[in-house]
C-alpha cells in the first residue's frame, strides 16, 4: 500500500512557486525548496516526480492563479471599451508597488525564457503560449476600445502593445523606472 499524501498540494505548489519565481529554475536549491513547502526532498520526489515536476506544477499554478484572472476581462464574450487601458493601469500600479511580486521579480515566465530551463522543448512551448495568450488579449483589448480602426492598425497597435508588457516584465527587475515607462508608452500608443 502507497504512502498517504499528508500535505496540501496547491499550499506546497504555491509555495513552490514563489521560490521560483523570486530564483528561477535553475538558482532554486532543493533545500530552499523544502523549507518553503515544508516538505522533505522524498516527499516532493514523491508527489511531483522531480524538481522539474514541481516547477511544471509552479508553471501551471502561476497560469492559473496569476496570468489568467489579469487576462480574463479581455478575453471575456464581451470586452469593455476601456478595458485593456485598465489592464495596463493594474500592470503599472503592481510594478510600481513596492514589495509586490511583480515588482520584485517581473514574470515567472519571461524570467524563464532568458534562462537556461529554455532550452527545454516543454518550457519553449509554455513560455511562447504564454505570449500568444497575451497577444491575443491585448489584442482583442486594443479592438474593442479602438473598433473603428482598420483590422491591420489594431494589430500593429496590439503587437507594440505586447512588445512593451514583455519589456516591462524583463526590466522591472534592474531598472523599475523603465519597466513603467514601457507601460506608459503602450497605454500613450493605444490613446493617441
Amino acid at each position: 500500500m502507497g504512502r498517504v499524501q499528508t500535505f496540501d498540494t496547491a499550499q506546497a505548489v504555491g509555495a513552490a512557486l514563489r521560490v521560483f519565481w523570486a530564483h528561477g529554475y535553475a538558482d532554486a536549491s532543493l533545500p530552499e525548496l523544502e523549507r518553503a513547502t515544508g516538505l522533505s526532498r522524498s516527499s516532493i520526489y514523491h508527489a511531483f516526480g522531480s524538481k522539474r515536476g514541481l516547477f511544471d506544477a509552479a508553471v501551471s499554478g502561476y497560469l492559473a492563479d496569476v496570468v489568467q484572472p489579469l487576462l480574463r476581462p479581455l478575453v471575456a464574450d464581451v470586452v469593455a471599451p476601456d478595458a485593456v487601458l485598465d489592464y495596463l493601469a493594474g500592470l503599472r500600479d503592481a510594478l510600481a508597488r513596492p514589495g509586490s511580486l511583480v515588482a520584485t521579480h517581473g514574470c515567472l515566465l519571461i524570467n524563464a525564457a532568458g534562462a537556461p530551463i529554455a532550452h527545454d522543448e516543454a518550457v519553449r512551448a509554455t513560455i511562447a503560449a504564454y505570449r500568444a495568450d497575451l497577444r491575443h488579449a491585448l489584442g482583442r483589448g486594443v479592438a474593442a476600445h479602438l473598433p473603428g480602426l482598420p483590422a491591420d492598425e489594431r494589430d500593429r497597435l496590439a503587437e507594440t502593445c505586447t512588445a512593451l508588457v514583455v519589456a516591462a516584465f524583463a526590466l522591472v527587475r534592474v531598472d523599475p523606472a523603465a519597466a513603467l515607462a514601457s507601460i506608459d508608452a503602450a497605454r500613450s500608443v493605444l490613446e493617441a
